[in-house]
Order: C-alpha cells, then structure tokens, then sequence
C-alpha cells in the first residue's frame, strides 16, 4: 500500500504537470493491476490453506500407506506359513502313496499264495488226524506226521492272516490318504483365501499411493500457477512504476502554482488540483484495515493549498502537536459546516483569521504520517466527519 500512494502522489503531478489523460490512464492500470494482484494474494492465502490440508491428507495417507504395508507383509508371512503345511501334507500324501503300492504288492502276493495253497488242498486233500494215525509206522513217525500236519494248518492259518492284516493295513492307508487329501484341500483353499486378501491389501495400497500422488501434483501445479501470476503481477506493477518515474524525471519535481478554482457542490471549491489518491472510509494500510476521514489528493511539495469555502481559521496546528496530520489547519464556514487540511509544509494564516474562497492558507507537504507529498482533506458537519466527494 505505501508503495501505491507514493505512484499515485507521482501521478497527481503527471496530472498537473503534463496533462491528465496519460496520467490517468497509468493510474488506471496501475490501480487494475494492485486490485489483481491483491485478489491473487488472496487466492494466496486460500491456497496456502487448503495446501496445509492437503499435507495433513497426505501425512494420514502416508501413515495408512505404511500401515498397510505392514499388514501385506504380515499376510505374506501367514501365506509362507499355510504353503509350508501345503509341502508337508503333500510330502506325506506320496510316502502313503508309495507305502499304498507296496502294500498292494504284498496283498497280491498273498492272495496268490492262498489261491495256490487252496487249489493244493482241493486236488490231494486235507490229511485228518485219523489217516496219520493208522498210516504211522511206530511212534517216531507218529511224531514226525503230526508236526508236519501241524506245520501245514499253521502255514494256511498264517497266509489267511497276513492277508487279514494286510487288507485292514490297506483300508487304514486309504483312510489317512482320504484325510490327508482334506487336509491339502483345507490348506489350499486358506492359501486361496490369503492370496485374495493379499491383492487386496495390495490394491488398496495402489489406490492410496495413486491419491497421494495426484494430491501431491495437485499441490505443485496450484503453487506454480499462483507464484507465476504474481510474478507477473509483480512485473506489470513494477513496470507501470517505472513509467511513472520515468515521466516524472521529465517533468521535475517543483511545486505547482496555485492553478484555477475547480468549483464543486454545496459552493466549496477544490483545494488543490490533483488526484484522489486515497479516498473517504475504510481502507488497507501495510496489511491493517483502517477509518480514512477524508481524502487524500495527490500533489507536490509546495503546491499552494485554497481555503475551500469563506470562513474563519478555527485553528492551525504544528505538526509536533497534531500527531499523524502533521501540519494541519481547519476552517469553520458556519452552519455547522468546517474544512480541514492536513500534512501542509507550512501555514499561510493563522488561528482567528477570516479567509476568503480560493485563498492560498498553506502549502502541501508529508509531514505527520504519510507515503508521499499530498493534501489530506476533511469536510465536517457538526464536528462528524463526511464523505469530502460529496460536497466537491
């Protein structure tokens, strides 16, 4: 802002000094471009808001990221778990496949030997204890055919036996391979399980790192777009400026004559001859909103200041006494209605003087609080403060 008022109090003297309409049109752009780059300051600060959001998300998606991270390498852990049960189930699913064989080799033999043993018997006969008996010739070979007859019951009962024992081994084979099969399908379906719960970890991780990312781009390109422009902004302020003081060299720097009596409304008069650099109620000095009282005309130092309406000098105040306005004159017109001119260089009347429209009552300046040389201007009705505007 203070680097607006001074342009603009440059511009009241291109004003005066070399015609108004360049003059103005540079106020002109100059006052477009500061109204844009004060909206892209704006949109600044709204950016910057909605980027400290954007972090945030980004820190939680970052933090989810991680988390699910964790989970795709508890899975895939749980996952080497269920496909080493899955080797051993099908390591012991061929030992009883082999044992299965063997044992179905045995049967066969078995059964063969039994069909031999029964067709034996068919073709000569079982011998009974009675034929041994009679047949015998003396005790020692009594003796000798009851042991073989013995022998012989005990090799039948043996292979019927065996065969026994290895039909009920066959069965209980069958049953551990039955359970063993369960077992490989209970396996492989958890692993089926645990593989589809681990593409969808790891999708979720793709989406969520896919977000992450566009919210990053997003974040960059909206930086980008908003620094460009003000520095674009930036550049057509700081161009429009050297303009300003580009003519302003040309022009120099002394003070302007008093110049011819601009009338206004309610009969006052203008004081100086300039532009309205500043005008009447809220405004933005440094960033602070402020109340401006009156308006500010934009002049060089010297310039000759006219009493606005006829009057009496109610008072005139030095600058180390009247705080901000620096050196500063009011006049009452009567009817409630008084005049004040602030930031002079110095006084041409004093307190108690009656002055004439159009007299010369001081000479412009910056003393007090201000960016640049110009006239502070009030109009007061009752003591309250008015919009000067509407009275010039």
């Amino acid at each position: 802002m203070a680097a607006l008022l001074a342009a603009a109090t440059v511009l009241g003297v291109l004003l005066v000094g070399s015609g108004s309409a360049p003059a103005q049109d540079l106020e002109s752009k100059l006052d477009s471009k500061e109204a844009q780059l004060s909206k892209v300051r704006q949109r600044s600060g709204v950016l910057t808001t909605t980027i400290s959001r954007q972090g945030k998300r980004i820190e939680r998606l970052t933090a989810e990221v991680a988390a699910l991270r964790g989970q795709e390498a508890a899975v895939q852990a749980r996952l080497d778990v269920k496909q080493a049960e899955l080797d051993r189930a099908m390591a012991q699913l061929d030992t009883a496949k082999r044992r299965l064989a063997v044992m179905r080799a045995h049967l066969k033999r078995a059964l063969v030997s039994l069909r031999e043993r029964l067709v034996a018997i068919y073709e000569t006969g079982t011998p009974d204890l009675i034929s041994v008996i009679v047949g015998a010739n003396g005790y020692d070979d009594l003796v000798n055919r009851t042991e073989y007859l013995n022998f012989i019951h005990g090799m039948d009962e043996g292979i019927v036996i065996r065969v026994r024992e290895l039909r009920d081994q066959v069965k209980r084979t069958v049953a551990r391979l039955r359970s063993a099969k369960n077992r490989i399908e209970s396996a492989r379906n958890e692993i089926a399980a645990e593989k589809q719960a681990l593409a969808d970890a790891r999708a979720a991780v793709q989406q969520r790192q896919a977000t992450l990312v566009a919210a990053r781009g997003a974040r960059v390109a909206a930086l980008r777009q908003i620094r460009e422009h003000e520095e674009e902004l930036d550049g057509s302020v700081a161009k429009i400026q050297a303009e300003i003081a580009a003519r302003l060299a040309g022009y120099g720097s002394a003070p302007l004559p008093a110049g011819p009596i601009v009338g206004g409304s309610h009969g006052l008069i203008w004081p100086v001859n300039g532009p309205v650099v500043s005008g009447f109620g809220s405004r933005t000095i440094n960033g602070s909103y402020e109340y401006h009282p009156g308006i500010d005309i934009a002049v060089p130092s010297g310039t000759p200041i006219r009493a606005a309406a006829t009057g009496t000098v109610i008072f005139t105040e030095p600058e180390s006494s009247s705080g901000g306005y620096g050196n500063y004159t009011c006049i009452d017109h009567g009817g409630g209605l008084s005049t004040c001119y602030a930031h002079q260089e110095s006084f041409a009347v004093s307190a108690g003087q009656g002055v004439s429209q159009g007299q010369i009552i001081g000479y412009s300046d910056c003393t007090g609080y201000c960016f640049g040389p110009h006239l502070h201007f009030e109009v007061r009705i009752n003591g309250e403060v008015t919009d000067p505007m509407a009275y010039l």
